[in-house]
Parts: C-alpha cells; sequence; structure tokens
C-alpha cells in the first residue's frame, strides 16, 4: 500500500486538539474526513505530535496508506479542497517508504511559544499568542532557561496524566528571544512530556516578571516534585513548528511570523 507524507499548517483553536476523539472536532478527524470524501477509504493516520486543545502548528508531519497510488500532488490538492471549511491545511505532500512513520521515524521536534508583552490585548492575533501586560526580562529568562538544557528528571515540569514510561528526556535548546513586542521561546528535543513545554513556558515567565531567579527555576527542576512548577502558560501561544527526521538536514518547519 503506499504510504503518504504530509506537513500540516492549523489553527487548533476550535479544534479539541489533534488525536481524533468521539463527537469532537480534532484536526485529526478534520484531516481523516476529508481523505475518505477523496477517495473513499478510511484510514487512521500517524503524527509527529498529538497537540492539546488549542495548541497550533506550522510544521506537523503525519502519514498513511491508500490503497492506490496517487500523485502526491493529487492528494494533496485533494485534501486542501476537501478541507476548505477547515483551519488546517496542507502544505507538501510526498511518498514514502513502507517502513516509514511519521511519529517513530522522528528524532526531533520544535516547539515555539509566542508571547504578546505589551499592554495593548491582542486584536489580529487573538488566540494565537498569550497575552503578557507586564513587561518581560528576557535576559534573565534566556538565562535561565539553560538550567533546563541536558538531560534532566523533568517531572515538575510534567502534567500528571502524561503517560510516558519515564520523566527523564533530553533538552537539546531552550532559546528565548524578543522580536518587537513579542517574546519567542524555542524548545529542541527528541521527544516532550505531555505539557512539558508549557510548564517550562509558564515557569520561566516567573523569572521574566522577577517572582523567580534563575536559582529558583534550577531548584524547581531539581525538586522533581509537580507542585514545584509554576503556573502553567495556556495553549494559545504555542505552535509545533517543525519534525526532523534521520538523514535529513535540519528540521521541517515554517515558523510563524
Amino acid at each position: 500500500m503506499p504510504r503518504y507524507r504530509l506537513t500540516l499548517e492549523y489553527d487548533g483553536s476550535g479544534y479539541n486538539g489533534f488525536q481524533a476523539q468521539a463527537d469532537q472536532p480534532t484536526v485529526q478527524g478534520a484531516v481523516e474526513t476529508a481523505i475518505t470524501a477523496f477517495c473513499g477509504q478510511i484510514v487512521r493516520l500517524a503524527a509527529a505530535g498529538r497537540t492539546d486543545t488549542g495548541v497550533h502548528a506550522t510544521g506537523q508531519v503525519i502519514s498513511f496508506d491508500l490503497d492506490k497510488a496517487w500523485p502526491a500532488s493529487t492528494v494533496m490538492n485533494a485534501l486542501n479542497a476537501h478541507m476548505v471549511e477547515e483551519a488546517v491545511s496542507v502544505l507538501d505532500c510526498v511518498a514514502v517508504d513502507d517502513d516509514w512513520h511519521a511519529r517513530f521515524s522522528a528524532t526531533g521536534r520544535r516547539y515555539l511559544y509566542r508571547i504578546l508583552n505589551r499592554p495593548g490585548r491582542p486584536a489580529l492575533d487573538r488566540g494565537r499568542v498569550w497575552h503578557v501586560k507586564q513587561p518581560l526580562e528576557v535576559e534573565a529568562m534566556q538565562a535561565a532557561a539553560q538550567a533546563l538544557v541536558g538531560l534532566h528528571d523533568f517531572t515538575t515540569f510534567r502534567d500528571v496524566n502524561c503517560q510516558s514510561n519515564s520523566p527523564e528526556k533530553t533538552l537539546d535548546v531552550a532559546r528565548v528571544t524578543r522580536v518587537g513586542d513579542e517574546v519567542h521561546l524555542i524548545f529542541e528535543a527528541r521527544s516532550f512530556l505531555h505539557r512539558q513545554v508549557r510548564s517550562m513556558t509558564g515557569s520561566l515567565v516567573q523569572v521574566g516578571l522577577g517572582r523567580w531567579t534563575s536559582d529558583d527555576l534550577k531548584a524547581a527542576l531539581e525538586a522533581r516534585d509537580r507542585a514545584a512548577c509554576g503556573p502553567v502558560a495556556p495553549s494559545t501561544g504555542l505552535y509545533l513548528t517543525g519534525v526532523e527526521y534521520a538523514g535529513e538536514a535540519g528540521l521541517k518547519q515554517s515558523e510563524a511570523r
């Protein structure tokens, strides 16, 4: 059976996350419905990351099998046509080997968190950023974030419902920069725990607001206790922007803005 790999962009505001759920609008449900409308086939696709309710993507990667070998451009155009009323778009589509898998073949993932840091609330980007009115000290956030880089037990920044077998993860990149009125936090790792990025972001904002020091963040990490985590950042500012696969140079991505 021919296997296809697609890169998706979506606005997660109107979806109950990526993963299919009965009687709930999800990104996976929208794509699978479009596949059935296109070729009549019922499929269960695989995804590089199962984003939560309200989380967006500019570089989500999925894979699925079809009974017939269609040109990749036909698959892409057909799905986009059938999702014209959805906040989901297929950015590219290629045929891949039978053993290639969107989730299990991935060797790296990148997330971007966008904070609008100004007094005025967002109008155009409502639902796509976290609005923090008070000034954030970006340099302090960047310095503190480096304590998170490397192999750690991330229990403090792990959701209580996380189903991962181990709280240990290796965080390759934690970077905080200011881009105009926004503060961008970028995290890269092979994989992440459930709500790890939002948990780390919320704690780093405590540093940016002057409520925590770098030592406080490091102590929270070393506590290995969920109770030590700062307020968890809302889903609205989070984007899955890229997924890396073995043998490919760099992350497949399209960062917001």
